[in-house]
């Protein structure tokens, strides 16, 4: 006698449902929720271990007042009932039973609580839900959005929380505990409207860290009821808003503000409906059906004209229709730039992460050996805040992987043609992708502050763009034009000229002034030219010189020229000069300049920086020492320019002066301060960014050569640092207006 598996409910039919003929819901002991059509929900309910199919098939027929013949019972147990695991098995055992698995679903949950201890302790909130509480604190809550967003905002409460690291910490302390408190609305609500709800705990969704509540009990509740439960987490961030923006203005503390500002952005983002957030469940309650991904397939496929009246696609009532389909054509591409863009950006976002955590790391050292353990605390936050996400990313896309392979292989069983085409896309499609994250120059550099961040940049490793215009064609091209100057137009048209390199060897200089000279002897120069579409130049140059002549007159030069269409030059030249003894005419020069020239999307970036040191005679073998140690931390830097931020770069450069001065100070050997000024240019085009391929770097680091040490009194060293920063494309850009080849 058939017999029901332990732990199966019948739920009923679902209330307010968007199917013409509503299904009915069953819970088996796993959790899992399952639709069934209302006559297997019949048969299911007839189904008590006492009966045999011949009782069964009499008590369904009584029940729908039609006859239903003991085949068409036995199949519909053999066909369905036992494949979903609702059934024991013939031996009277229970059922291997798997849950659904979809890809946009929690992973590695922990459970906190029991369901028993979740109804403990939400049910105390449930009074929230009071008429009399709910209109008071949405009214509030829409005034300290009005206040906080229009009236006070938020710069106050941001320069204080970090003014103030320890309220920086209390902040995200409590918007952390705020994501806990989301949950018990959740929990509260169900309870509220007579579900029960099950456990809570945490687990990661996508690839973010998240809290979770089971509520699937409120499948039995009306659509009201179900819609409340959905919203009950938003109104307690709405809560949690209205507490602290009172503490905030009671205390004085405006970082309280900062939490108002967390909760509005986190419900912001619940409401988004195209992932498995609050909203997604709001809409789904709405309309009716359950689960919407699973309308996505049906949906699609109805929209083919002859395929719009399939009896597939008509199961919906004709508003929710409307919406599911609105819903699947706008999420599915979504969907599908999100997971382009994923897979484009992926090798850039695992840079940045690395390089994110070397920075955190090094940080979290340097505040640790000080004893600020405040500041190390948040360091370790931030490398948490690095590498979960990034860890989340690599989860995501190999479950990705892993089902489409399993999908195409299980739904061209018993197909061989249809399997070979299938696994020959899929192969396809991995080697576009093995190719996308294949390791080379520039692939897995860290993101920079002056990138653009849009998919055409992401794309164009991939197939780098052409010129517009081609040798022999006419045509429109971007031109810069002095800020001065008259734009030219068909009344006064200006000639343009574009000089077409021929041939190969090295790219014709197409700069309208000379190309700087090669440095001599002693001086130090940092040459980038960009003049190809989509790269990215480096040249950095370091060097420590030694002077003992009478006349000093060694040069530091850094120059970046860009010429081209989403590329980046870079130059950096650092230069220590330290004059042994005395000499009657010192003048140092340095120089820098960056120019972009008839240039789209383009930076060019200068820095240079030099300091000079008048010793009175040779360092002594200790400091030499010294003084090598910190050349060889400097050299180490130089090497690893090309991925860092530019806007670090000088800072950088003037504490390890402040290094060399510290050595020299400590040596024997009196003397006077040098006089330098080390001056970086940066002269970006508008709409910077870059792409491309990332040329050869030609970084030149000398390493101090140390001369015969003589023991002498301390010397006096005091450079100045004074630098310049010029954020204006150079004035020696001519206007190239039309540019017609």
């Amino acid at each position: 006698m058939p017999a029901r598996a332990e732990g199966v409910e019948l739920v009923g039919e679902m209330k307010g449902s968007g199917y013409r003929e509503p299904p009915a819901l069953v819970r088996r002991a796993d959790g899992q929720v399952l639709q069934l059509t209302p006559l297997l929900y019949r048969v299911l309910e007839c189904i008590d271990g006492t009966r045999d199919t011949s009782q069964i098939a009499d008590a369904v027929g009584a029940a729908e007042r039609r006859r239903i013949a003991v085949a068409d019972v036995e199949k519909l147990i053999d066909a369905h009932l036992l494949p979903l695991g609702l059934l024991r098995l013939a031996d009277g055992s229970q059922p291997a039973v798997k849950k659904a698995d979809p890809l946009l679903r929690m992973r590695f949950r922990v459970a906190a609580t029991s369901a028993e201890a979740t109804r403990r302790l939400t049910r105390p909130f449930g009074v929230l839900f009071s008429p009399m509480v709910v209109i008071p604190v949405l009214a509030a809550f829409a005034v300290v959005c009005w206040w906080i967003l229009m009236v006070e905002g938020l710069a106050a409460a941001t320069h204080q929380a970090f003014e103030h690291p320890l309220l920086l910490l209390l902040v995200f302390a409590v918007t952390l505990v705020s994501a806990g408190f989301h949950e018990f609305g959740h929990a509260a609500a169900a309870t509220r409207a007579g579900a029960s709800p099950g456990v809570m705990g945490a687990g990661l969704y996508l690839i973010w860290p998240a809290f979770y509540t089971d509520v699937t009990d409120s499948y039995r509740l009306s659509r009201w009821g179900r819609l409340r439960t959905d919203l009950g987490g938003l109104y307690f961030n709405a809560i949690v808003a209205v507490v602290m923006a009172g503490i905030g203005w009671v205390t004085g503390f405006d970082a309280m503000l900062l939490i108002v500002a967390t909760q509005l952005v986190m419900m912001v983002r619940q409401l988004i409906p195209i992932v498995r957030f609050d909203g997604y469940h709001v809409l789904a309650d709405a309309t009716g059906v359950p689960d919407l991904f699973q309308r996505i397939g049906p949906t699609l496929r109805s929209l083919l004209p002859w395929r719009w009246n399939d009896p597939e696609a008509r199961v919906l009532k004709p508003a929710a229709r409307v919406v599911i389909t609105t819903w699947v054509v706008l999420v599915v591409p979504l969907l599908l730039f999100t997971a382009l863009a994923l897979v484009l950006a992926f090798p850039r976002l695992v840079g940045t992460a690395w390089r994110g955590i070397q920075d955190q790391t090094a940080m979290l050292g340097r505040g640790a050996a000080a004893g600020d353990f405040v500041a190390a605390g948040g360091h370790v936050l931030g490398i948490l805040a690095i590498a979960i996400p990034a860890a989340g990313m690599i989860y995501l896309l190999v479950r990705l992987v892993r089902q489409l392979w399993r999908s195409a292989w299980v739904r061209t069983a018993d197909r061989p043609v249809r399997r070979t085409l299938a696994v020959a896309a899929l192969v396809a499609l991995f080697a576009a992708v093995a190719f996308a994250w294949w390791p080379d120059a520039h692939r897995y550099r860290p993101i920079q502050p002056y990138e653009s961040g849009t998919l055409g940049s992401a794309v164009t490793p991939l197939a780098p763009q052409a010129s517009s215009l081609r040798e022999g064609q006419q045509g429109s091209a971007v031109s810069v034009v002095a800020g001065d100057a008259a734009l030219p137009g068909p009344d006064e048209p200006v000639l343009a000229v574009v000089l077409v390199p021929r041939g190969g060897g090295e790219p014709s200089w197409v700069f309208p002034f000379p190309k700087p000279d090669a440095p001599a002897n002693d001086d130090t120069q940092a040459l980038a030219v960009a003049t190809a579409d989509g790269s990215v130049v480096y040249d950095v140059a370091f060097a420590l010189v030694w002077a003992d002549d009478n006349t000093v007159a060694t040069t530091n030069e850094a120059y970046a020229f860009a010429s081209c269409r989403g590329c980046a030059a870079v130059a950096v030249s650092f230069q220590v000069v330290l004059i042994v003894g005395q000499a009657d005419v010192v003048v140092p020069q340095n120089l820098s300049a960056a120019v972009n020239y008839q240039c789209v999307e383009c930076v060019a970036f200068a820095l240079a920086s030099q300091l000079a040191v008048t010793l009175d005679g040779p360092p002594d073998a200790e400091t030499m020492a010294a003084l090598q140690r910190v050349w060889e931390e400097i050299a180490a830097y130089a090497q690893s320019i090309p991925g860092r931020p530019l806007a670090e770069l000088t800072d950088a450069l003037n504490r390890y002066k402040a290094e060399v001065l510290e050595v020299l100070q400590g040596a024997g050997g009196a003397g006077t301060p040098g006089t330098i000024e080390p001056t970086p240019t940066l002269t970006p085009s508008p709409a910077a960014t870059t792409a491309g391929p990332a040329e050869p770097d030609d970084s030149r680091t000398p390493v101090p050569q140390p001369d015969p040490a003589d023991q002498g009194p301390a010397p006096t060293i005091a450079p100045s640092t004074a630098p310049t920063r010029t954020p204006e494309p150079a004035p020696s850009a001519s206007p190239s207006p039309t540019v017609e080849p």
